[in-house]
């Protein structure tokens, strides 16, 4: 085995680590850098191909929710429990009643568009999530999460969240390494010194993305979200049980959907009651224009409404409100926030292209077209050095280049890469995938030398 300085032997290995990061992960970190561009590039165009459902040129006094929420349920009929209803509490801006559709994905809801001044129906279309988008930048959003197929595709995502801050700071690392100590002018070292000042330009950004991205995601989100609740940094829900009627608790809840919730009958048939719950919220404060109300699914919780206007000032306030007593039970105001739930708002948010609207927008799209520019640019560095023999060398294994560091340092690598992996399954499973072809390679390469060596 040739030794080598611990600094050489460092070097080599994360040379390696970051080939095998960029060969095998870099094609799913493009793909999601592109689509993600794409849909923080789209909200005005979607707004413009569903403007008539999202706003109206009719001017008058607004008509009470009770009245525009019952010409919405003529719509979809009475099959379909009501989930949440979002006022168009400024001039210009429809109602937003959102219903429940077994048929439908999860966080998905059929919302039906009214006119809250002549109760006029502007559109009938799914919408997704919190934040509400519509059928263009839905189907672009799940081309970013799962390319469209399902919690299977999750892993692509995933996959790209767990590598990309291992990526962006081993390559920070590797140039701290290998940098020359002198200016060197030729064809590679000019296409290296481009990738080297797109890795520091975009380096804050991948390791933000990353994390976020890791809030979202299948199995390393499970994680994320224990660790959170373990230090106490989950965002505060306001407490919406009913005080004198027991809570029932139901651990399967979730799954059953719509059905077998205890729902109110009273509360389906009283829509006058959005309106006494609105106006108990605005006197609590709730002062945004952007809200949603939502009413209870059981007997025993009180109605929400939600502040949802999620750009910069943040407006998440929330409340609970008795619908019998219209009295305000418990609130939540973002102000009160724990600082690492307030940065996880703001966080996912950025990542989102919201918080500073036009501005977050423009400086998401440069990153992303940079991402897929340092990708691109890796490639073609390693094309140009690709190896010409047939065969490769030992030393251009992550094996050998393992075996090279000290005892110590291999106890290191391999104590951080099982707690990474349990950490980051996705990235532990992908790690073996790693660790496996370059043992084969290298079994390969070694036994070539020893044949030669034994030829000579």
């Amino acid at each position: 085995m040739t030794t080598c300085t611990p600094r050489a032997a460092w070097g080599n290995l994360l040379r390696r680590l970051h080939f095998y990061v960029g060969l095998f992960i870099g094609p799913f970190i493009f793909f999601a850098a592109l689509t993600g561009t794409l849909y923080v590039a789209t909200p005005q165009l979607e707004n413009a191909l569903y403007r008539d459902a999202l706003h109206s040129d009719t001017v008058g006094e607004r008509q009470p929710l009770a009245e525009q929420i019952a010409k919405a349920e003529t719509i979809v009929g009475s099959n379909l429990r009501l989930h949440a209803v979002r006022p168009g509490l400024e001039e210009g801006n429809t109602t937003r009643v959102m219903f429940a559709d077994p048929t439908l994905g999860p966080s998905e809801h059929r919302a039906i568009f009214i006119d809250p001044v002549n109760l006029g129906v502007r559109g009938d279309m799914t919408v997704y999530g919190t934040s509400g988008i519509l059928p263009l930048r839905q189907k672009i959003d799940y081309l970013h999460n799962s390319l469209m197929m399902g919690d299977v595709g999750r892993l692509y995502s995933e996959l790209a969240a767990s590598w990309m801050w291992v990526s962006a700071l081993g390559g920070i690392a590797l140039w701290f390494y290998t940098r020359p100590k002198r200016r060197i002018n030729n064809r590679f070292q000019n296409r290296r010194r481009l990738h080297v000042i797109l890795g520091w330009t975009l380096l804050g950004g991948m390791l933000l993305f990353s994390a976020t991205g890791l809030t979202w995601s299948q199995w390393a989100g499970g994680n994320v979200d224990k660790l959170r609740a373990d230090v106490n940094w989950l965002t505060p829900q306001v407490n919406t049980k009913l005080s004198g009627i027991p809570e029932i608790v139901d651990e399967h809840a979730e799954h059953h959907g719509h059905h077998g919730e205890m729902l109110m009958p009273e509360m389906a048939m009283d829509l006058s009651l959005f309106d006494g719950v609105l106006s108990a919220a605005r006197k609590a404060g709730i002062d945004a224009n952007k809200l949603e109300i939502r009413p209870a699914k059981r007997a025993d919780q009180a109605w929400t409404v939600t502040e949802i206007d999620r750009s910069w000032p943040t407006q998440v306030d929330a409340v609970a409100v008795d619908p019998h007593s219209l009295q305000v039970l418990d609130r939540t105001r973002f102000d009160d926030f724990p600082l690492m739930a307030k940065l996880t708002r703001w966080g996912v948010d950025f990542h989102m292209g919201i918080l500073f609207g036009i501005a977050n927008q423009l400086l998401l799209i440069a990153f992303g077209i940079g991402l897929c520019v340092l990708i691109i640019w890796g490639y073609r560095m390693w094309w140009m050095r690709r190896p010409t023999q047939s065969a490769a060398s030992p030393a251009q294994t992550l094996c050998q280049s393992w075996l090279a560091l000290s005892h110590s340092a291999r106890g290191s690598t391999v104590v951080a890469s099982v707690l990474l992996g349990l950490a980051l399954p996705v990235m532990g499973v992908s790690l073996v995938v790693f660790i496996v072809i370059d043992w084969l390679r290298w079994r390969a390469a070694t036994s070539v030398s020893l044949a030669e060596s034994s030829a000579k």
